[in-house]
């Protein structure tokens, strides 16, 4: 068994993992998407790595996000794992993925934020260590239908006794509006006094201006430039475009929002997926503000909960009364970092959102809209 970079003509052996363990499987436009990252510094920079069987096909894989970061004018890069899957016939591989990733030499930190239960006892093993020192282990749900979001676990209980329901059940608890959702533009929908859309990601746009004062603040900061931010909305495994918010003050944006709509299985309640919430220092106001609005939303968009998957605790204590009225999910320990020594006093100050991580590209898409499965073949790909 060897170790080498993903290649994308491993998709459909990738895909198939994915597919034995219930997680989304990305289309080959999906993967040429995530090989298009602009942060990546240099075509070669591996995407992920894969242990290959005897006939070279991958039987094991971790995903290899590069994402730029920020520390005032100095560019970071800073190397997420996602999706890490190891079959039992691999047993103990996933340390050695985990440790290849940990030796890349592209980088200045490394981490997850969506670690499942088991891979995070790993972590620390491997030189990683909880990050945020509050919140590493919370994720935020505010319940929109509890009937529907108690189907669900029935559902789910079923089929953990009896897996062979899953294929006979088909997709479940799909929103009544599906339809109209797939169809009318969101932007249409009314929103609270001070929150508004944001529909302009230009260079000289106002979350430009919002983006600036966001670096400027010091801290080590996800790139959440326009630029970044159109390849981000360029997602081809999108549904429903992503909603943008924005929270104003003095004619300026002080805070921002985004948040996708997702099914993670098809025996799982809809969810609206908050995957990016930040405010600038001096209007910490503005995240409640944004998740008011969120809630406000839900019903509309047919979502049984709002999810908050990743949360630090300038974030928690901005929320409030709104953190404390949520359901705490996670409990695991699902955000890890190890930064290089002269990152170690910028990483204790870092507050990540599910921006950060994996999430935009790892949650599951309602399954509505355009999406359309590739018909190109792998080869053509390569």
């Amino acid at each position: 068994m060897t170790t080498r970079p993903f290649q994308l003509t491993d998709v459909p052996e990738v895909n198939r993992l994915h597919q034995q363990v219930g997680w989304h499987a990305r289309s080959l436009e999906g993967w040429r998407w995530l090989a298009a990252n602009p942060a990546r510094p240099s075509p070669q920079a591996p995407l992920g790595w894969v242990i290959a069987d005897e006939e070279g096909r991958a039987a094991a894989f971790v995903g290899n996000f590069i994402q730029r970061f920020w520390l005032m004018d100095r560019p970071v890069l800073g190397a997420s794992g996602f999706s890490i899957i190891v079959p039992p016939t691999q047993r103990g591989a996933a340390p050695r993925l985990i440790r290849t990733l940990m030796r890349q030499a592209d980088g200045d930190f490394r981490y997850t934020l969506n670690a499942n239960p088991k891979a995070a006892r790993l972590y620390p093993r491997m030189g990683l260590s909880p990050c945020p020192e509050r919140g590493h282990d919370v994720k935020l749900a505010w319940i929109i239908d509890p009937v529907t979001c108690g189907w669900g676990r029935l559902l789910r209980n079923a089929v953990e006794r009896s897996p062979g329901l899953a294929g006979r059940l088909g997709e479940r608890l799909m929103p009544r509006n599906a339809e109209q959702i797939g169809a009318q533009p969101l932007h249409s929908l009314p929103l609270p006094p001070g929150i508004h859309w944001i529909s302009d990601l230009s260079d000289t746009s106002s979350l430009a201006a919002f983006w600036s004062e966001l670096r400027g603040q010091g801290r080590l900061v996800a790139d959440r430039s326009p630029a970044t931010l159109r390849w981000r909305m360029a997602d081809p495994e999108l549904t429903v475009a992503p909603l943008l918010l924005g929270c104003e003050q003095d004619g300026r944006l002080v805070g921002y929002a985004q948040a996708v709509l997702s099914k993670g299985s098809p025996i799982e309640a809809p969810a609206l997926e908050v995957v990016d919430l930040i405010a600038l220092d001096r209007a910490p106001h503005a995240a409640s503000a944004l998740i008011k609005a969120m809630l406000r939303l839900a019903p509309r968009l047919g979502v049984a909960r709002v999810r908050l998957q990743v949360v630090n605790g300038a974030l928690l204590d901005a929320l409030g009364p709104l953190a404390r009225s949520a359901r705490r999910e996670g409990g695991w320990g699902h955000c890890h970092a190890h930064f290089d020594p002269e990152l170690e006093d910028a990483g204790r100050h870092w507050r990540p959102t599910p921006y950060d991580g994996d999430y935009a590209f790892c949650l599951r898409p309602l399954p509505i809209g355009r999406r359309v499965p590739s018909t190109e073949t792998v080869r053509d790909a390569a």
